[in-house]
């Protein structure tokens, strides 16, 4: 599944974020006294070569974890190792997880895909699609109205981000950006194209609140994340948390070396609830084990450790395409699709497959707003292994 790698490299290259230190005098890498691991030592030479700072990876079926991977640094200035409980902003994956949050609602008869969003969302009434390029006149209602199915297909004709959404994605409130939404126009007809948009994931976080009656992070933990154990995923990490949380990085000018940065998307401090709002487009910090237990939730068709946390039915939309036969773009409800898999990556590079023909589970995550020399092959290079070692045969 190339494209959750692409598609994590073309966002984090979207927003590339401030730089700081280079590491120019960091040891080569972490090698554990004992043999590696095939899949260790099959990653472990973009560790020495710089083009990766270190990695946790995960090998899972429906029912158990089946190997976990920590390899390189979680901070190579600091030298602080990557270990299995290290956490990593997972950014674009959190829209697996909104999708997952909503999909709860619609079986339990409260949301209908196909409805339009202004049922829930009153404000969305004033929606406009903006003229062709090279038109004048003001924008127009849309053919059809913006449907739920269609802001969690990416189909909405939402922009990827309003304008008011400054300096940082985490900048407002949700029913705050919610109406900055209505007030921007579409960029194109309802259902017509398939454009990735924030906006369409964040509006449908909206969606969960006010049908809910809960704020959305509170519906996230009290109907998927507790239920499932995700105990580190989370906003806010929590100042532990953060001191488990690996440095980001990106290749230096020169392409040599990797240098550290800040996720220019988000507020500092991270813990701070009071200036920061929950993002459902791309927010959320997690480690490889949670990341897993959902997806074996999903691999289990919606059931996780006797709960059953959706149906099969809710399940099957998710991860099937949504976006309709005239959009060759393979997305379901927050979920790219397509090859007998799905999943989704993120912008720091990180990624989640379900595979169903081998029945795999795989988690890569990392940090890196892109990779020097040969990394962005290592992605690639760990799915073939976990897949050699531990696909059916």
């Amino acid at each position: 599944m190339k494209y959750f790698f692409v598609a994590a490299l073309n966002l984090a290259t979207l927003f590339a974020a401030p730089l700081c230190v280079v590491a120019k005098d960091a040891p080569a890498s972490v090698k554990p006294a004992a043999a590696q691991s095939p899949i260790a030592a099959a990653l472990q030479p973009f560790v020495d070569s710089h083009s990766l700072a270190g990695a946790v990876t995960l090998v899972a079926d429906k029912d158990k974890v089946l190997a976990v991977d920590a390899i390189g640094f979680a901070d190579i200035a600091g030298e602080r190792p990557m270990k299995p409980d290290t956490m990593f902003w997972i950014a674009s994956q959190t829209k697996s997880i909104t999708g997952a949050a909503l999909m709860i609602l619609v079986d339990d008869g409260k949301v209908s895909l196909d409805d339009p969003i202004e049922k829930y969302l009153p404000e969305m009434k004033a929606l406009r699609v903006a003229l062709p390029k090279g038109e004048t006149g003001e924008p127009q209602p849309p053919k059809h109205l913006v449907t739920v199915r269609e802001v969690l297909s990416h189909t909405s004709g939402m922009p990827f981000r309003s304008a008011k959404e400054t300096p940082t994605l985490d900048a407002l409130t949700l029913e705050a950006a919610v109406k900055t939404y209505a007030a921007t126009p579409l960029t194109h007809e309802p259902g017509s194209k398939y454009q990735y948009s924030n906006a369409g994931i964040n509006t449908a976080g909206r969606i969960i609140e006010v049908v809910s009656g809960k704020k959305y992070e509170d519906f996230l933990d009290e109907r998927l994340l507790k239920p499932l154990g995700m105990t580190d995923t989370t906003y806010w990490p929590s100042e532990e948390q953060v001191s488990r949380l690996a440095t980001s990085y990106s290749p230096n000018k020169e392409k040599t070396n990797l240098q550290s940065m800040t996720i220019g998307q988000l507020q500092y401090p991270l813990y701070d609830k009071t200036k920061r709002y929950p993002m459902p487009a791309g927010g959320l910090f997690s480690t490889a084990g949670d990341v897993a237990r959902f997806c074996q939730m999903l691999l289990n068709k919606g059931k996780f450790d006797g709960k059953q946390i959706l149906s099969e039915n809710a399940v099957k939309a998710l991860t099937s395409k949504q976006t309709g036969d005239a959009v060759k773009d393979g997305y379901g409800l927050g979920f790219s699709v397509g090859g007998g898999s799905f999943g989704h990556g993120g912008a720091m590079s990180t990624n989640m497959n379900v595979d169903t023909t081998t029945g795999l589970i795989t988690v890569f995550l990392v940090q890196h707003a892109g990779y020097a020399n040969d990394g962005g092959k290592c992605s690639g290079v760990f799915r073939d292994q976990a897949k050699a070692l531990y696909g059916k045969k």
